[in-house]
């Protein structure tokens, strides 16, 4: 069969709704018809939300950077004592907590390395304390990696830590972890890290007892197109048995300040080919978030144009994962006005959410049109 034929049948498909295979995903990622995978990506994404884009406004803390992992894309990592790490006190982390009282925000977002020391038990009075002194925020917070380590050093089962988490006031978690799942590209840029059915394990669990998660893929560096699908159909599958993932992030391995450097970065088009191909390929995962501390502000609106609808949030300043890893958004910070005026430009329609995407705030005559892909297209 043709290949143009095979990308036929493929539209077709993606028309009447109908779930690609793995072998169909494949031949989305060896396209280079860019303005057909955003077409595709566009259908997909405005029969899932028609043609808003998501939002939220959000504070991140990030509890240290000191680690008992070492992988080699990581440029967030240091030893304990190492100059450029923090390890914060729960007392330190509270006092950003209350610097937001009587502020817009509605969700904290909690993530960092995996901390030597520190158990669940130091984590649950985290939780509790933040609760205390915003109770009306949504506390999303440890990847699978984090809660894994935390877990075990308790000494107690993955339901139970969970369950003490949210007791404690957990309301979601993130989707950071993941990596690539294939077993010998792990080994090679996270080794020491939590196996990939480990990570899935945990969310599968997490939904199980009510806990809603994303989830994420970090792509371009050393993975091939197939362990990118095979990455992907882990998540459909697990998607299928619990409905319990909110968004999907692909996540752009940044190459400043790691062992992987040397292999350098994918450009804008693999970036946008990737959004597209994840967004025809999730088919049960309802947002596709494109995140802007990462891509940068243009990059991660072109996004929009090729499957995502969701921005993630304000930020505030408040995460270093990207800036120390060479992002351009060296202070990720983006007040409402700049978030509404971003996306409206677009030509979609800014939504301001809760974390498990209740509608807060529609921009009024936000001007929609149809989104000009031919214009962002003449950026790249």
């Amino acid at each position: 069969m043709s290949y143009s034929k095979m990308l036929s049948i493929i539209s077709e498909k993606i028309n009447s709704g109908e779930r690609l295979t793995a072998d169909e995903g494949l031949v989305l990622y060896q396209s280079n018809d860019l303005a057909l995978l955003a077409s595709m990506a566009l259908n997909v994404k405005q029969r899932a939300s028609g043609n808003k884009v998501f939002f939220n406004r959000n504070f991140h803390i990030e509890p240290t950077n000191v680690c008992v992992f070492e992988c080699n894309f990581c440029s967030y990592r240091r030893s304990a004592g190492q100059e450029g790490s923090w390890d914060y006190s729960i007392d330190e982390m509270l006092d950003i907590c209350r610097s937001y009282r009587g502020k817009p925000v509605s969700e904290v977002h909690i993530v960092g390395a995996v901390h030597p020391k520190h158990d669940l038990h130091f984590f649950v009075r985290l939780i509790e304390g933040v609760r205390e002194i915003l109770p009306e925020i949504h506390i999303k917070a440890f990847t699978a990696v984090e809660l894994d380590c935390m877990i075990r050093k308790a000494g107690l089962s993955i339901e139970a830590g969970l369950n003490l988490l949210k007791k404690a006031g957990l309301g979601s978690i993130p989707g950071g972890g993941a990596e690539i799942f294939n077993h010998s590209v792990r080994r090679k840029i996270c080794g020491s890290k939590a196996p990939a059915q480990r990570w899935l394990d945990i969310h599968e669990i997490a939904h199980k007892i009510g806990l809603p998660s994303n989830a994420s893929m970090l792509y371009g560096h050393v993975e091939t197109y197939a362990d990118r699908i095979d990455h992907l159909e882990r998540l459909r599958n697990l998607q299928d048995r619990t409905a319990g993932f909110n968004a999907f992030i692909p996540l752009k391995y940044k190459s400043a300040n790691n062992a992987m450097n040397s292999i350098g970065e994918v450009n804008a088009i693999e970036t946008l080919k990737n959004f597209a191909v994840c967004r025809l390929f999730l088919d049960n995962i309802p947002h596709i978030k494109s995140y802007w501390p990462m891509l940068g502000k243009g990059l991660a609106r072109m996004a929009l144009e090729f499957g995502a609808d969701d921005m993630d949030g304000t930020i505030d300043d408040s995460t270093k994962i990207y800036s120390m890893a060479g992002s351009d958004e060296i202070s990720p910070a983006i007040d409402l006005e700049q978030m509404t005026e971003l996306i409206a430009e677009t030509g979609f329609i800014p939504i301001e959410r809760d974390s498990l995407y209740g509608e807060l705030k529609i921009l009024e005559d936000s001007g929609f049109q149809e989104p000009r892909i031919k214009t962002l297209r003449s950026q790249l």
